[in-house]
């Protein structure tokens, strides 16, 4: 399993970004794809889910309405839109693929908000 993210960077609060996570190695359809992130002193956490259909997704609270998970199986890949950014959005952000109780993660990109 590989995954490679990318689409980080610095943006203004309020701006937008969008990430992108490729697979290989995999069938990337077959595995529930997430985001997660992780600031500097926290710990990781959930940011968003997708099914391995694309059918069923879940966002953290902090992130409603605001951030959108998709996928295009066709190219491997699994997106974060972030929209609305804040300043505590800064983190650096993780793609993970699981199957079961077997996941695998990427080196992460890192977003960084400025007020």
């Amino acid at each position: 399993v590989q995954l490679v993210e990318s689409g980080g960077g610095l943006v203004q609060s309020g701006g937008s970004l969008r990430l992108s996570c490729a697979g290989s190695g995999f069938t990337f359809s077959s595995y529930v794809m997430s985001w997660y992130r992780q600031a500097p002193g926290k710990q990781r956490e959930l940011v968003a889910a997708i099914t391995g259909a694309g059918v069923g997704t879940h966002y953290a609270d902090s992130v409603k309405g605001r951030f959108t998970i998709s996928r295009d199986n066709g190219k491997n890949t699994v997106y974060l839109q972030m929209n609305s950014l804040k300043p505590e959005d800064t983190a650096v952000y993780y793609c993970e693929a699981r199957i079961g109780l077997s996941g695998s993660w990427g080196q992460g990109t890192q977003v960084t908000v400025s007020s």
